[in-house]
C-alpha cells in the first residue's frame, strides 16, 4: 500500500508540472502573438481575384505557431488592404512629409492597421465628427480608432472580464440565443475582434455552415485568429474588412450578421447599416450587442463614476494604456440611444426591429430582418 501511495503521489506531482508548463507555454505563446501583431512591420499587400471572398484558413496557414503576415490575411479586390497610409502634405495637413533618412516623424495617431477609408478630405472636406468626447475629422476618425484597438489587442480579453465583471460573456450569450443560427447557414461577425461570437458560431452551424470574421483592425484579428484555430474551428474564415463598406462580400452572402460592441466605433454608421442590409440575404437577420443608455438614472449616474474613473485607471495598471480605455468611455456616451439605433435600423431598410435592454439599459440587443 506504501508503494502505491508513492507512485500514485509521483503521478500526480508530475501531472501538476506538466500542467503548470502547459499553461505557462500557451501563456507565453499567446503573448509572443499578441505583441507581434502590435509590433509588425507592414509588408506588401496581395489580393486577391475580385469573385473570391477568402480562403479556408486552415489550409492557408498549416503551421499555427507561426505569426501570421498581413498578406496572409485573404481581402476583397474592390476594398484592399492598406496598411499605411501615404504622406500627401494637400490631402493630410496633420502629417508631416519624411525625412531625408526616411525617418517618418513620431505622428499623433497611427495609421498602420487602416484598410480603405472611405473618409478623406477630398470626400469629405473638413466635416467633423466625434472621437469620444473630441472633435475630429471624418477622415482622421477610423486612423485614431485603429490605434486605440492596436494598443489594446493584447490585453483586450482580459480587460473585458475586469470591466464588466464578467458579465459580458451573459450579454453575449444572451445576444446568440436571439440569433437563431441553424446548422448548415452562412453568419458574418463584423468588428468581431477576439472570436468569442464566432466561436460559438462555428459550432452551431457545423461542418456544412460557413463563419466569417471580420474587422478592420489587423491586430485584433490576428489574436482572433490565433484563438480560432487554436480551438479547432476550421469552419471560420478570417477577414479584414471595413464595416461601412463591408467591399469583400458579395450582395445576399450571409443568413445572419452580428456586431459586438463595434458599432460605436464605426465613422459613418449609417453607411454601416446599409452596408450590412446588402450583404444579409432575405430573410435573414442583423443583431447589435452595443452598450447603451441606462434607464435607471440612480445607476446612470454610477455608471458615469465607474466608467470614468475605473476603467482608465484599470487601463493603465492592466494594460498600460489610461487614454484608449478614455476613448472607449467617451465613445459610449456618443453612441445612439435604444430608439434611435432603432430608427436608423428602420430607415437602412430593416423590418421588425426591436431591441431588449440587458443590466438596465446598460447594454442593449438590437434585432432587425430583411424581408
Amino acid at each position: 500500500m506504501t508503494n502505491d501511495l508513492k507512485k500514485t503521489n509521483h503521478k500526480f506531482t508530475t501531472n501538476s508540472h506538466i500542467q503548470d508548463k502547459l499553461v505557462k507555454d500557451s501563456i507565453a505563446h499567446n503573448e509572443s502573438i499578441s505583441a507581434k501583431a502590435q509590433a509588425r512591420v507592414n509588408p506588401t499587400s496581395n489580393t486577391p481575384s475580385p469573385n473570391s471572398i477568402v480562403n479556408n484558413a486552415s489550409t492557408a496557414n498549416t503551421n499555427n505557431s507561426d505569426f501570421t503576415q498581413l498578406q496572409d490575411l485573404p481581402t476583397g479586390t474592390p476594398q484592399g488592404q492598406q496598411t499605411t497610409m501615404p504622406y500627401n502634405d494637400n490631402k493630410m495637413s496633420n502629417h508631416s512629409a519624411p525625412t531625408s533618412n526616411d525617418q517618418k516623424p513620431r505622428a499623433a495617431f497611427n495609421q498602420r492597421d487602416d484598410i480603405n477609408n472611405p473618409h478623406t478630405l477630398d470626400t469629405d472636406g473638413s466635416e467633423q465628427t466625434h472621437f469620444g468626447y473630441k472633435t475630429v475629422n471624418k477622415a482622421e476618425k477610423q486612423a485614431r480608432v485603429a490605434d486605440v484597438f492596436t494598443s489594446v489587442a493584447k490585453k483586450y480579453d482580459i480587460m473585458n472580464d475586469l470591466m464588466s465583471f464578467g458579465i459580458h460573456r451573459l450579454w453575449k450569450r444572451f445576444a446568440i440565443s436571439l440569433s437563431g443560427v441553424r446548422a448548415g447557414q452562412h453568419v458574418l461577425d463584423i468588428a468581431g475582434g477576439t472570436g468569442d461570437l464566432a466561436k460559438v458560431f462555428s459550432r452551431e452551424v457545423g461542418r456544412n455552415g460557413h463563419v466569417v470574421l471580420s474587422d478592420i483592425n489587423a491586430a485584433m484579428l490576428e489574436v482572433g485568429r490565433e484563438r480560432l484555430i487554436n480551438a479547432g474551428c476550421n469552419n471560420v474564415d478570417f477577414v479584414l474588412a471595413n464595416a461601412e463598406t463591408l467591399a469583400p462580400f458579395e450582395d445576399e452572402s450571409f443568413d445572419l450578421l452580428t456586431i459586438s460592441f463595434g458599432l460605436r466605433n464605426v465613422t459613418d454608421k449609417d453607411a454601416a447599416l446599409r452596408s450590412m442590409y446588402r450583404v444579409l440575404k432575405p430573410g435573414g437577420r442583423l443583431l447589435i450587442l452595443e452598450f447603451s443608455k441606462p434607464i435607471f438614472e440612480p445607476l446612470s449616474k454610477a455608471y458615469d463614476l465607474y466608467s470614468f474613473t475605473a476603467l482608465p485607471l484599470m487601463g493603465k495598471l492592466v494594460a498600460n494604456d489610461s487614454e484608449s480605455y478614455q476613448y472607449l468611455a467617451e465613445s459610449i456616451r456618443m453612441h445612439p440611444n435604444q430608439h434611435t439605433l432603432k430608427q436608423m435600423m428602420e430607415q437602412a431598410g430593416f423590418e421588425n426591429c426591436d431591441y431588449h435592454n440587458l443590466t438596465a439599459g446598460i447594454v442593449a440587443v438590437h434585432r432587425g430582418f430583411k424581408a
